[in-house]
């Protein structure tokens, strides 16, 4: 559910209509470490015992979130527009590149280049030219080059989807929209372990960092500005 607080950054800010050339669709960690139930954290949670969590999480994840991805991904490649896939794990054999209050965590996870559990779930695997990102922090601005990327590729509008709602998405939709970018969390391609937490951070993230909006929506408004532009006469 989209969250609409009555003080937020949308009753304070001019909505900026989105601009299909300078946007990139940017889906996080949706990887099989953390978004799968069969390996990685769904592997772990369900030998713990953990079934509410993991029954939430992944039914959220294959019900939910993936769908809305593979809409937003077709609509994006048949447009040719940006895509940007980002992924969190270590590159190094013996995780030394990871934080080291994250190293038992991704060692638990399996997560590291080269492994299934840090590969992208072939639902949603990125086509060849479609550029992949590694990040080995929450936050995707801490620790990759995604910045100076979106810049040189002269993005201005960033579009978010992936796991967790509250974690990896937020902390990157808060880096992105203090680098002066204009963020949008898609809403419905999100998710988090906890019902409260995915909207607890889409309530932050609607009071003062962006947009938060459904992949229908999204879709349609991106559809109505690239039907405009071909109506435009060309002289």
């Amino acid at each position: 559910m989209v969250l609409n607080p009555s003080e937020d950054i949308q009753a304070v800010s001019t909505r900026e209509i989105l601009d299909p050339g300078k946007t990139a669709l940017i889906p996080i960690d949706l990887q099989y470490a953390s978004a799968c139930r069969t390996t990685g954290l769904g592997k772990i949670w369900k030998e713990q015992g953990k079934q509410a969590l993991w029954r939430y999480r992944f039914d959220r994840i294959e019900q939910i979130v993936i769908p809305n991805v593979q809409q937003l991904l077709n609509f994006f490649r048949k447009h040719q527009l940006r895509i940007m896939h980002i992924t969190v794990g270590s590159q190094m054999p013996d995780y030394s590149d990871i934080m080291p209050h994250k190293v038992a965590f991704r060692k638990l996870l399996n997560n590291r280049l080269g492994e299934r559990e840090h590969e992208i779930l072939d639902e949603v695997k990125p086509l060849p030219g479609e550029l992949v990102i590694n990040k080995t922090t929450t936050g995707a601005f801490n620790s990759s080059p995604i910045d100076s990327v979106l810049r040189s590729m002269g993005i201005q509008y960033c579009l978010f989807a992936g796991v967790s709602t509250d974690m990896c998405v937020e902390g990157t939709v808060r880096d992105a929209a203090d680098r002066g970018y204009n963020v949008v969390l898609i809403e419905d391609a999100c998710a988090a372990n906890k019902k409260e937490y995915h909207d607890a951070a889409v309530s932050a993230i609607q009071r003062s960092y962006g947009r938060v909006c459904t992949t229908v929506d999204i879709i349609k408004e991106l559809e109505d500005v690239l039907r405009s532009a071909e109506k435009k006469p060309r002289f």
